[in-house]
């Protein structure tokens, strides 16, 4: 065996046969780095990547319908056009769903206020209009409330006085915020009738305080996403121009 093995392997067993302090974490540091258009891009990865990211903006920028004006979600105290669009377009294209589903009709629509994330601009309408109206990935479903708990809804809209899209439901108030009338599809509502009500899961979980929603019979998880159901209505309508209407209004 040449020495330098044997100085190796006694140095070796040394180790092995000496006892050393027990070793603790007792501080972990670490810095912020950016990610920003400053770091330089790798052509290989880019190389790579182009065809799909082309693919997608392809995808996006595809034209299916067209506003006739910008519409924003501060263009209204009670009602919104951009509003009024939305809460519409979630009753047409989940409604057929939904009866073939259960047999039965959606009777209202309920959705945020908060959730409308852009405006609507004058032009051409694509799926990335979509995306930037509603990035988040919230899905439809339908609540069954009785009349009593739709009475908590209708007062939660009078105290917010906010305008959160609604369709179907036709609430006037007074100067004084007492109701004048609270109609759903024209109806007075029946406090002990069951009532479909269309919202999100955000909401449905609570979100902005919507707790009323938890009281329920029966919740209806239709797998469709707010955000698909938009697209899937902006092919159909061809030309948008939505208007600020009476179905939420405060009168003197």
């Amino acid at each position: 065996m040449r020495l330098t093995h044997l100085i190796f392997l006694l140095y070796f067993f040394n180790l092995l046969g000496c006892k050393h302090p027990k070793l603790e974490l007792t501080k972990i540091e670490g810095k912020q780095i950016p990610i920003t258009d400053t770091l330089s891009a790798d052509p290989d990865i880019e190389s790579y990547i182009k065809p799909y990211r082309d693919n997608i903006k392809k995808d996006l920028d595809s034209v299916l319908a067209y506003s006739v004006n910008t519409f924003s979600k501060s263009d209204g105290k009670l009602n919104t056009a951009i509003g009024n669009f939305m809460a519409d377009a979630i009753y047409s294209e989940a409604n057929p769903i939904f009866k073939n589903r259960t047999g039965k009709n959606i009777d209202m629509v309920l959705l945020n206020h908060g959730g409308i994330r852009s405006v609507l601009p004058k032009g051409n309408v694509t799926k990335r209009t979509a995306y930037q109206l509603m990035p988040f990935e919230n899905s439809i479903v339908v609540v069954a409330l009785k009349g009593k708990q739709v009475d908590n809804l209708v007062h939660y809209l009078i105290k917010e006085k906010r305008a959160h899209p609604i369709s179907k439901l036709k609430l006037t108030i007074n100067e004084n915020d007492k109701i004048v009338e609270a109609k759903i599809k024209g109806k007075d509502i029946e406090a002990n009738k069951t009532y479909y009500v269309t919202t999100n899961d955000y909401l449905y979980n609570g979100g902005d305080n919507m707790s009323f929603f938890k009281t329920n019979d029966s919740l209806y998880v239709l797998n469709y996403k707010i955000r698909s159901a938009l697209i899937d209505h902006f092919k159909k309508v061809d030309t948008i121009n939505p208007v600020t209407d009476d179905r939420f209004v405060q009168i003197n």
